[in-house]
């Protein structure tokens, strides 16, 4: 992994400012100059790597996130398919079926899907458009999670265009390709 010392010193100034530190505080916390603070503050050097639990300490961060730039690295640990979140979306209906519709888990699952969501659950599984719909909403939320989904698996699996190109667009901002 490439660190960019640019991005990762802005982050540590940004952090600093927000705790309302300068650069001499910092260095005093650490043990270090305030002249080597503002080097990493400005791309030049980077913190030693036995200071960076202290300063992510200081910070009130991870190591991860000092050394990430502050930017959201995802690790995707587990795959979702079109077929999964299809599946997943029809054990709500399952639900109802098996415990009936009057049944509290059934009830409270809708109730909260509606509700977050601000739709009709019901509705929605009933209509092929606005069930892509959810698969789609699902399939966003797994990689917000960190799961991954193979971009040809969503072209091949959803009939609406319209909701594959929006899983699409949404997996390349988070860097599947």
């Amino acid at each position: 992994m490439a660190f960019d010392t640019k991005e990762i010193g802005n982050h540590i100034a940004r952090l600093r400012k927000s705790k309302g530190l300068t650069q001499n505080e910092l260095g005093e916390r650490l043990y270090v100059s305030f002249q080597a603070v503002s080097k990493w503050e400005r791309g030049e050097s980077m913190p030693d790597i036995s200071l960076l639990t202290d300063l992510a300490a200081v910070l009130e961060t991870t190591t991860d996130n000092i050394l990430s730039g502050g930017k959201k690295m995802t690790s995707y640990s587990k795959k979702i398919t079109v077929k999964d979140a299809k599946e997943a979306i029809d054990c709500f209906s399952k639900v109802g079926k098996l415990l009936g519709k009057d049944n509290a888990f059934y009830i409270g699952a809708i109730e909260g899907i509606n509700n977050k969501m601000n739709i009709e659950f019901e509705e929605y599984i009933n209509d092929n458009y606005t069930y892509e719909a959810l698969v789609a909403e699902a399939i966003i939320q797994c990689i917000n999670c960190g799961a991954y989904v193979d971009i040809s698996d969503v072209n091949r699996e959803f009939n609406n265009e319209r909701w594959a190109e929006i899983i699409k667009k949404y997996a390349e901002k988070s860097g599947i390709k």
